[in-house]
C-alpha cells in the first residue's frame, strides 16, 4: 500500500518539477537582456530541477 502511495507521489513530484522549470525558463528568457546575470541564475537552478528529476524518475522506475 506505502509503495503504490509512493508511486503517486512520484509521479506528482515529476509533473510538478516539470511545471516549475517550464516556468523558470520562461522567466529566464524574459529578462535575459536586462538581467543576463539572474537569468543565468534561473537557468542554474532549472539545472538542478532536471538533475533531481532525473533522479526521481529512476526511483520511480524502480516501483514498477
Amino acid at each position: 500500500m506505502e509503495l503504490e502511495k509512493l508511486r503517486h507521489l512520484l509521479e506528482h513530484w515529476i509533473e510538478h518539477n516539470e511545471e516549475h522549470i517550464l516556468k523558470y525558463v520562461e522567466w529566464a528568457e524574459k529578462i535575459k537582456n536586462e538581467r543576463s546575470d539572474i537569468s543565468r541564475m534561473i537557468e542554474r537552478s532549472i539545472e538542478h530541477f532536471e538533475a533531481g528529476n532525473q533522479v526521481l524518475k529512476k526511483a520511480l522506475e524502480m516501483l514498477k
